[in-house]
């Protein structure tokens, strides 16, 4: 066998592949490192503008923000077809972060892929996997002894292949990424859907899946197909009672859950300099729920403020430098615009059930009335990685401590989830966690935990009505507690925090009183909090792993008995033919199948699971009338065939008793359709057409059984 340098040289050239680490080298204006954690890994600003100015000439007109750093990090910016919504480009992220349950198959696929070390900086984050249960030292204790086999795996994996680990406790994936990754201008994939918060540091970051990553790590181009940018003017600022969240929220009920998707979401106007660098990775953040591959603000004072309190000072100096490049350009065209006027903005809640219902909270209580949704408050629940910063923990505290102030305490139950250990450690020393506690708290693990459904909840039984409110992301049936008959709620930390304090969905904080201990009634203030503490973070323990310099002694821990891991073999190649009789139902009964969906399939999650599941059991199509994006990625990884109706009426002719030919496969082509043959059980047959968005790559992906087939193909 020939030697792994030259392998991965052969690699290297059919593919296009960059040289390992080879930004680290070249010359630039200012060495800066992209973080303290990879002192040898540089911002490139000076490459970014290169391609910039080679895409503004080829194009010959202003560009959008999120269009630069895309564009910016083109493999190859000089030939690069470049049409919004319909062209995949070729591009070289800066880095890729995997949450722990993902992580585990993302580094699956690349233990298979035959390389040794990744090509960019990565990292692992274990966030995922600590259930809520008691509160945060026990329930950390409890998660490490649980899940101790994957923790050791992706530790020693991480150690193996050169990735960062951060261990167990040390907080939520996007919060660690803002604290420590994130920076102006940088391209980041995460194998999360909510990896665009790192937009709210004027990074575009985006959520992909375990393959998608693999191609990253292995030093591989990364196809995006050329995202539309939706722009959000804000005028006005902010004030009392209304927060970033509430931005998010009013999107949302315009958009809707469907309305970003494809499309980048580009806040700019005046109205950004009123907002944190913290509240606009809340913004950011939420972007996921409208379907949008990412969300981006410009590069300010707020994100250089921020900057400098986490300890990059270096990067804000250097962002100033190439700040040109860092914000829009005058006169940019967006292929929608949405204006909001944050004067006017009112407090907002989300739900239930989907998080675009949107009610500004002086009507929710009326509305759930007349809806016939309950109106006490069970549990109120802050933090996750959408409303967990310093910011948002000392607005929360300071309408705690005004009720705290008249003697009362939360009527509904009350969880506080700091966003990292950084954060959790300075609201202790600050005040603020003792504060939450007083007024009826329990302080979780610094992890997702109920946002995700990691939560073993006891106040209720599966299938009794109830109410609860949120400063999270999703809402969907069931996220939570896994019970389909909790309506929750999205709103603000602050506003969760007094609508647990009064009980009910039926109280505004902005006009209604409340009772103090003394029979008086009071208002409460609008709260005011630092948006950054005023002495330094305190970072709380040391829960990173570096991985070693020589890791040529280094084992990965999987066992062959394991219930939970398992070495990865590649699915069967295609096998020339078109996909004949397909069964229409899902079944562990070794007959191929096909699903039909509807819109949006495959909504909300970067888990490869729900293609690699599929795969595993037979699947071979899913046709539907639209997909989100990660998901029909995955899919088209796995060696699936995700298509839609040419004609969405179609939809209708298919029945779970028919059976399915597609036929065309032979001369599967960029932008042709195929033809499906519905086989009626009374003999009869319809033939309809069926669109897909592969490309020449991702066709070779279908026919080798999958990406990573493909991709040891290549090596061979």
């Amino acid at each position: 066998m020939a030697p792994y340098s030259l392998l991965v040289t052969r690699l290297q050239k059919a593919l296009g592949v960059r040289q390992y680490h080879v930004a680290s080298v070249l010359c630039q204006r200012a060495k800066v490192a992209m973080s303290h954690f990879e002192p040898n890994d540089y911002i490139r600003y000076d490459l970014l503008e290169k391609n910039i100015n080679i895409v503004r000439k080829r194009l010959n007109r202003p560009l959008t923000l999120s269009e630069k750093i895309v564009y910016g990090h083109l493999d190859d910016p000089a030939n690069q077809d470049i049409e919004r919504g319909k062209t995949y480009l070729r591009l070289r992220p800066d880095r890729v972060a995997m949450q722990d349950a993902t992580a585990q198959m993302a580094m699956l696929q690349f233990i298979s892929s035959g390389l040794p070390k990744v090509a960019v900086p990565s990292t692992i984050h274990c966030d995922h996997l600590i259930e809520a249960q008691l509160g945060g030292e026990k329930d950390l204790r409890r998660a490490k002894d649980i899940n101790q086999e994957v923790y050791n795996f992706l530790a020693t994996a991480g150690a193996k292949y050169g990735v960062g680990f951060w261990r167990p406790g040390s907080g939520i994936i996007h919060q660690i990424i803002l604290e420590n990754y994130a920076y102006p201008g940088v391209l980041l994939i995460g194998t999360d859907s909510h990896t665009p918060n790192g937009g709210g540091l004027g990074g575009i970051c985006i959520g992909v899946g375990g393959a998608d990553a693999v191609d990253v790590m292995a030093g591989i181009p990364w196809e995006l197909k050329c995202p539309k940018v939706i722009g959000v003017k804000l005028t006005g600022s902010l004030s009392g009672w209304t927060s970033p969240k509430d931005v998010i929220l009013k999107v949302a009920g315009i958009l809707t859950v469907k309305g970003g998707t494809g499309a980048i979401v580009e806040y700019h106007g005046p109205g950004v300099d009123s907002i944190s660098c913290t509240g606009m990775a809340t913004i950011c953040n939420m972007g996921a729920e409208i379907g949008a591959t990412t969300s981006v603000f410009p590069y300010n004072h707020r994100m250089k403020k921020y900057l400098s309190k986490t300890g990059r000072t270096d990067i804000a100096n250097l962002a100033d430098e190439f700040k040109d490049h860092l914000v829009p350009d005058p006169g940019c065209h967006y292929d929608q615009l949405i204006e909001i006027n944050l004067n006017e903005l009112k407090p907002h809640i989300n739900g239930p059930f989907t998080p675009d219902l949107a009610h500004p909270v002086a009507e929710v209580g009326a509305v759930a009335e007349k809806e016939g949704w309950p109106v006490d408050i069970r549990v109120g629940l802050i933090g996750s990685c959408t409303n967990s910063s310093y910011e948002d923990m000392g607005r929360s505290a300071a309408v705690a401590k005004q009720a705290l102030a008249h003697g009362l305490k939360c009527k509904s139950q009350f969880t506080i989830t700091p966003g990292s250990e950084q954060i959790r450690a300075t609201i202790e020393r600050d005040g603020y966690a003792q504060i939450l506690r007083d007024v009826g708290g329990i302080v979780l693990a610094n992890a997702c935990g109920p946002c995700i459904g990691q939560w073993d909840r006891k106040d209720i039984k599966k299938g009794e009505k109830n109410t609860i409110v949120t400063s999270y992301n999703r809402n969907f049936t069931g996220r939570n507690d896994a019970n389909p008959e909790t309506h929750a709620f999205v709103t603000s930390p602050e506003i969760v925090t007094a609508l647990a304090i009064a009980g009910t969905l039926k109280f505004n904080p902005e006009t209604d009183f409340l009772t103090g201990k003394d029979g008086k009634k009071f208002k409460l203030e609008a709260p005011d909090a630092d948006e950054l503490p005023r002495m330094d973070f305190d970072p709380g323990q040391d829960t990173y792993q570096h991985p070693p310099k020589d890791s040529s002694g280094q084992r990965v821990d999987v066992s062959p008995t394991s219930q939970r891991l398992q070495l990865l073999e590649p699915f069967d190649k295609w096998d020339g033919k078109d996909l004949e009789d397909l069964q229409i139902l899902i079944k562990k009964h070794g007959i191929r199948w096909v699903v039909i969906g509807d819109e949006n399939y495959g909504e909300g999650s970067s888990r490869e699971h729900a293609a690699l599941e599929p795969r595993h059991l037979g699947g071979r199509a899913i046709i539907t009338k639209s997909f989100a994006r990660i998901h029909e990625t995955n899919l088209k990884k796995q060696g699936l065939l995700p298509l839609t109706f040419a004609d969405p009426a179609d939809y209708n002719k298919i029945h779970p008793v028919d059976k399915l030919t597609i036929q065309g496969l032979k001369d599967f082509a960029p932008g042709k359709p195929l033809k499906c043959i519905i086989k009626h059980p009374n003999g009869t047959q319809e033939t309809i057409s069926l669109n897909h968005t592969f490309n020449e790559t991702q066709i070779e992906w279908f026919r080798a059984g999958s990406a990573l087939n493909r991709m040891k193909e290549l090596q061979q």
